[in-house]
């Protein structure tokens, strides 16, 4: 295994562009699902383990930050990190950036955070990662990035 998790890249298609001229919001959350879909491949979560065992990982809970407009034809590359795992669960971030990030001065177009809930399918419920799958999510594991964490904040409250 690698010390991080490869880039996930995607370019933005025609469909994806909204009425404003740029892409939008939904499929921001689609390009972050695909890179979901990439890190279970990649920690041994994919498609095989899904079907040898009837478990899978499911996001129990997203925070999406829409950062800046991207434009139809932009390559996008998506990086993704391990914040933490436990007996069930696993959080982590990706980071959507126009072009590749290849020094600390890219800033991300979108961030998403999530949390991600081992489920076993047939009986409904969470149930515990195997200990090679826990033990890859260790090894991965990043210090969070400064804006991870947060929130939309407070309600405002009626005038």
């Amino acid at each position: 295994m690698n010390d991080r998790l490869p880039d996930f890249e995607q370019t933005v298609r025609p469909e994806w562009v909204d009425y404003n001229g740029c892409m939008s919001e939904a499929f921001y959350v689609l390009v972050f699902g695909h890179a979901t879909d990439m890190m279970r491949a990649e920690t041994g979560l994919g498609s095989g383990y899904r079907e040898g065992t009837g478990c899978s990982l499911y996001t129990g809970e997203t925070h999406v930050r829409y950062l800046s407009e991207v434009e139809e034809g932009a390559e996008l590359t998506i990086r993704t990190r391990v914040l933490g795992v436990s007996e069930k669960e696993v959080r982590f971030t990706h980071e959507m950036y126009v072009g590749t990030p290849d020094d600390d001065a890219a800033e991300p177009v979108a961030t998403s955070e999530l949390l991600g809930i081992h489920v076993d399918q047939r009986a409904g419920r969470s149930a515990p990662l195997p200990d090679a799958i826990r033990e890859c999510f260790a090894a991965l594991t990043e210090t969070p990035p400064a804006w991870a964490g947060g929130a939309i904040g407070p309600v405002p409250s009626a005038a």
